[in-house]
């Protein structure tokens, strides 16, 4: 059987109490798409009745980076970087404590013989540094698996009947190959699972 998994790891942007020292007049910047994906959650919540399992994250990713991997030189952001070492233990603790109770349920339903799809959703800003993005929804696959590109194509020409006026672009803005939690999981569960990521 196959079960779909959802995710959103830049769902808000809350600044625990015990970091909020660092963040001293960062409000504005919270408040950007620095601080989170703005409108991710409320399409995540949208979506949850349709899966077998969800889950999110409202720490902004300001603070740690729960995307990007632990030897990502982009974990911390430049605020939370001079965290002191009990701030950033707390940080770490929480990085790994979503990841691991999501990777745990992904195993523990392919021990159980069913195969796995896991979306994450993210949101990006239409200009970055000055570029116009052209592009309204962004479905993200590793082009090296025949199933992602698959699904992803079919769902664009879903999108695109449904939505006329929306442009859906294949692995825009970003890579589904990038550092990202569905890349980290497609190289664990390679044989097992299957990844997308919808921006």
């Amino acid at each position: 059987m196959k079960k779909l998994f959802l995710s959103c790891e830049h769902a808000g942007n809350k600044v625990p109490a015990n970091l909020r020292p660092l963040f001293k007049g960062a409000d504005e910047v919270l408040a950007t798409h620095r601080g989170w994906d703005i409108g991710a959650l409320r399409l995540f919540k949208a979506l949850v009745p349709l899966v077998d399992h969800s889950a999110f994250e409202t720490m902004s990713r300001l603070c740690i980076e729960m995307n990007r991997s632990i030897d990502n030189p982009e974990l911390f952001s430049t605020y939370s970087k001079v965290a002191n070492n009990e701030q950033k233990a707390f940080m770490l603790n929480l990085y790994h404590a979503y990841r691991s109770h999501f990777t745990t349920a992904v195993k523990d339903s392919i021990g159980a013989g069913h195969s796995v799809f896991h979306i994450s959703v993210h949101s990006f800003t239409p200009v970055l540094n000055g570029d116009v993005r052209h592009v309204d929804i962004g479905l993200l696959y590793d082009p090296a698996c025949a199933l992602e590109h698959s699904f992803c194509s079919k769902w664009k020409q879903e999108l695109e009947r449904e939505f006329l006026d929306l442009k859906v672009r294949m692995n825009e803005p970003y890579k589904g190959t990038d550092d990202g939690f569905t890349t980290a999981l497609r190289n664990l569960f390679r044989r097992n699972t299957q990844a997308s990521r919808l921006r």
